[in-house]
């Protein structure tokens, strides 16, 4: 197998992970505007195909879900990918440099907070749920 080959099976399965979680994927820049001024709360896992997404960050996008408080929206844009859509999803993340995996949480289209790589990578998925989970004790409303 070559090596774009086995790339592309490696981002289908990272895709494929965080949508069958339950996020929409984003993939052009329209629909990332159109996601991201919704009102209410939206919470954005940037994907990539590090082992820290694969390993954390993924595992806890999906599990963190499962919990009392959540946000109304979840997205997912590809780091790596989808540049474009990456791109303009970070115009959303002010104050917060580039960073993936990461998820950023927005309320009425404004950035609240983010976890950012250096949160994620070094840190169990478990850990990782924690902290999106005091995320949205904070900011989400009960489901």
């Amino acid at each position: 197998m070559d090596f774009n080959m086995f790339m592309n099976d490696v981002v289908d399965a990272a895709r494929k992970d965080i949508t069958e979680a339950g996020y929409q994927e984003l993939r052009e820049p329209e629909e990332v505007d159109a996601a991201l001024q919704r009102e209410g709360t939206t919470l954005v896992m940037v994907n990539s195909t590090c082992g820290c997404a694969g390993g954390v960050a993924r595992p806890a996008a999906a599990n963190s879900i499962h919990y009392d408080k959540r946000p109304d929206h979840l997205v997912t844009v590809f780091a790596g990918q989808d540049r474009e859509a990456t791109e303009k999803a970070r115009e959303y993340f002010e104050g917060f440099p580039p960073s993936s995996p990461s998820f950023a949480l927005l309320k009425d289209g404004k950035i609240v907070t983010m976890l950012e790589r250096h949160d994620i990578e070094g840190h169990s998925a478990m850990d990782v749920m924690e902290k999106l989970q005091q995320m949205f004790d904070k900011h989400c409303q009960e489901v």
